[in-house]
Order: structure tokens, then sequence, then C-alpha cells
């Protein structure tokens, strides 16, 4: 079978080296996606395991589509029967670009018509809309009027893992945050601290990545594929058990979140728990001036996500901010290495730090960087440890991990 895994921008080399672990063949790796191929354990396997995949996509049909009216008559050559079956609801998810419309709500509504017309005439009856939790998803995607039609298995984008119960301003996507930790070539037993961890998203995948637990566990609901016409119960059971078997309880590594607002804290022990973390990660309220490591572990990942300052006059306030994260790391981190995931890079470079690596990425439609610094011994500034501290910027209690 062909599958396409949608991914986020700057993510597609992880997503294909998750696949290759799993077992699948690598076909195309694309912007955004990758094409793979493999069997229907393979697709289940996907479903359960991959951190960074946003959507998991079966094609079944492809045709050239110049005008509404041939995207009506090639919709409708279809037999319909085959994907949605008797008293089952479905939804289009459209994804236009460079085509003659470029209007995917309009796609959609269209594509929905010429199905249930089909129904309507064979049946008599038509199949009930649910956009909110339909049994049958179907993807269209039309690229300079090439469209291509797909059964969305998992039915929602993968990044709702299921654990998150609460969220500051801006909290990460999940699959972002997952990227970010496998980026880092964390090895997943020395320490991981996020000092602005907001949501503690970051700690929240590295946690379930240390400890095994498939992200697609915690999902809540159906997926989209045990609706499908194909859909083997008992294989799914015997993955799902699988996996489970593979969880585990003593914890693996050294997780430590800090914010500097007590309830943004709360929100994230709330979503640490709902993921089965507590033992796992670690969370105190601090100023990320006052982070320090764990004792007796010299070496590590800082990783974190600052705020940006997206709003008219926060450049002062940025430059403190991001010039306080870098007197901490220099004061208090030499021997680790620091990854500050920023679309803000004019501030960054107030850190004071030389990036050894920029990893071009995106936070919704912000343009961002992972920054990679190596902290040596003796990289401290004289005198930076006892230089009086500049007033906190009242930004740092909105980490957005």
């Amino acid at each position: 079978m062909f599958f396409t895994a949608t991914t986020q921008f700057g993510l597609e080399e992880v997503l294909a080296a998750e696949l290759r672990q799993l077992g699948a063949t690598i076909e195309h790796l694309g912007s955004r996606a990758v094409e793979f191929s493999g069997d229907k354990r393979l697709l289940y396997q996907t479903i359960l395991w991959s951190r960074t995949a946003m959507r998991l996509l079966r094609p079944f049909a492809d045709f050239d589509a110049s005008n509404e009216q041939a995207l009506y008559d090639a919709v409708s050559a279809l037999d319909w029967r085959k994907y949605i079956g008797p008293g089952q609801t479905f939804a289009i998810t459209a994804v236009v670009s460079r085509s003659w419309s470029e209007h995917s709500l309009y796609l959609a509504q269209l594509t929905k018509d010429a199905i249930v017309d089909q129904f309507r005439a064979r049946t008599g009856e038509r199949p009930s809309i649910d956009t909110r939790h339909p049994d049958i998803r179907i993807h269209l995607r039309m690229l300079e009027n090439e469209v291509i039609l797909s059964l969305d298995a998992a039915g929602d984008s993968l990044h709702r893992r299921g654990y998150r119960q609460a969220t500051n301003e801006a909290p990460l996507n999940e699959v972002l945050a997952a990227g970010l930790v496998l980026l880092s070539d964390w090895d997943q037993k020395s320490p991981l601290l996020d000092p602005m961890c907001g949501s503690a998203t970051i700690l929240t995948e590295a946690g379930l990545l240390a400890q095994r637990i498939a992200p697609g566990l915690l999902h809540q609901g159906r997926f989209g594929f045990e609706s499908w016409a194909d859909f083997d119960a008992d294989l799914w059971a015997q993955v799902r058990a699988e996996a489970q078997a593979q969880r585990l309880s003593e914890p693996q590594a050294q997780l430590f979140g800090s914010d500097i607002d007590p309830r943004v804290i709360e929100q994230a022990q709330l979503n640490v728990a709902a993921a089965g973390l507590t033992d796992c990660i670690s969370l105190t309220v601090a100023d990320v001036r006052d982070a320090r490591p764990p004792e007796g572990f010299s070496s590590g990942i800082v990783l974190t996500n600052p705020p940006y300052g997206e709003r008219l006059g926060d450049e002062a306030e940025m430059d403190a901010l991001y010039k306080t994260i870098g007197d901490a790391l220099k004061t208090n981190f030499q021997g680790y290495e620091a990854y500050i995931f920023t679309g803000n890079l004019a501030a960054a470079k107030r850190i004071g730090l030389k990036a050894t690596r920029r990893v071009p990425l995106f936070n919704g439609a912000i343009d961002c960087r992972l920054l990679r610094f190596e902290l040596y011994g003796g990289s401290r500034r004289v005198g930076s440890a006892t230089a009086p501290h500049p007033p906190s910027p009242p930004l740092q209690k909105r980490g957005g991990n």
C-alpha cells in the first residue's frame, strides 16, 4: 500500500527517519510530506508511533480537473460505496495551491455535492455530513489542477495527542515540540531542561520519547481507519498491545522545567499528569536567570522556546530577555548544549553566543530557527556571575512550550 504522511516544514527528514525505523520504504521526500509504502501493520504502527506526522493519508484516486465541472464529473465517476458505508458520516478536507480555484472550502463543497448526489441517485438516500467527528474523512489536494483524493487514516491531526488539558497564550504544536527534541539529538538519558517551559509540551514530548510511550496510545476516541471497510480489528489490537508492552515505567532521564508564572506551572502539571509522566518530569516556579542543571551532571541539553515579542514596542523587552537567557546559559550551564527555538532572530543576537547550527522551521506562520549553542567551559564572561541583574522582563511568563 502507498501512503503520504504530512508534517511541518523542516521536519521532513526527521519524519522519514521515523518511518524507516518502523519498516517503511520511503518513495519520495517532498515539502511538508513523505511518501512511503508498506502493509497494513505499518499503517497501524505509524498511527501509534510517529511523533512528527501531522496526517497519514492513503491515496485512492488522482485526476486532472481544469474547472469545477471537470472536478464534479471526476468525483462522480468514482464508486463511493467502496469508501463510505451505509449509515456512515463523512467530511472533506481540501488543500489547494496554484489552481483555477484557490478556495479550499468551495472545492470541498463541490466534492461533497458530487458524492451526495451519487448516493441519492443510487439509493434514494444521502450520507450525513459531520465536519467535526466524521466516520470517514476524505482529503482532497489540488496542485496545478491535479487532484489527489485520499482517506485520512487518523481522521484528525495527529498533533492532538490527547494530553493537553490547559495551555498558556502561545503553546507549541505537539508535533513541532517532538521535532525539536529529535533535532537536538538528545540521547534520552542525560538531563534535558526547559527553563521557560510554558505548557511543558517540549518536556512532555521528551518524556514520551524516553519512556517509549507511543503517542497514539493517548489518543481520545477512534481513529479514522477504524471505520474503513478493510479495518482489521484483530491486527489493530495486536499492534496496540505490542506498543503498550514497550512502555517503561521507571523514569529513564532527568527532565526539568521551570517558568516564572505559577499559573503556567499549574497548567503544565495538568498536562504532564494527563500524559502519565508525573514521576518523570520535575516542574518548578523560577526565573530563567536562576535555572541550574541538576547536581551531579556536567553535561546535558537545554531546550526552550522563549517568547518572540510580536507586539509593537516589544523590542527592548525582547533584547533584555534574550540577553538574560544568554547570561544564564554562559554562567550556569558550561558543558551543556543549548537549543533555542525562536522567531525573533534579531533579539537572539543578544544571547551573545555563536550558533553552531541553525535549522529553519515554522511555528504556525512564523519563520523560526532552532539555534544550537555549545557552552564550553570558560565561555562565561568575566564578572557575569557578580554583575547586577536587569529587571525581569514581564514576557518571561509567556514561555510557549
